[in-house]
């Protein structure tokens, strides 16, 4: 696998983001967002290609393992906001 540009890895941060948005309760959507912002920060320091494209690589599968949760979450999820969502 070739190494992916700054521009993908922008675009998977970002895409992380946006799915952690769609999870209706806020401790799910805050640990979602955090994880993602926490994994690239720790990742920010690589310059091995290898190492760049396997942190890549294993971004993309988190994606679509927060892609599926976030839609089944979403069929089960309680209909009751969060106190942190209520806005006073």
């Amino acid at each position: 696998m070739a190494t992916p540009s700054r521009s993908e890895i922008l675009s998977l941060f970002r895409s992380l983001l946006r799915t952690a948005r769609q999870f209706s309760d806020y401790n799910i959507r805050e640990y979602t967002k955090r994880r993602a912002i926490d994994a690239f920060r720790e990742n920010r320091s690589l310059s091995d290609p290898s190492s760049i494209s396997s942190a890549y690589a294993g971004g993309k599968a988190q994606l679509e393992v927060a892609k599926r949760q976030a839609l089944v979450y979403s069929l089960y999820a309680p209909k009751v906001k969060s106190i942190m969502d209520v806005k006073l």
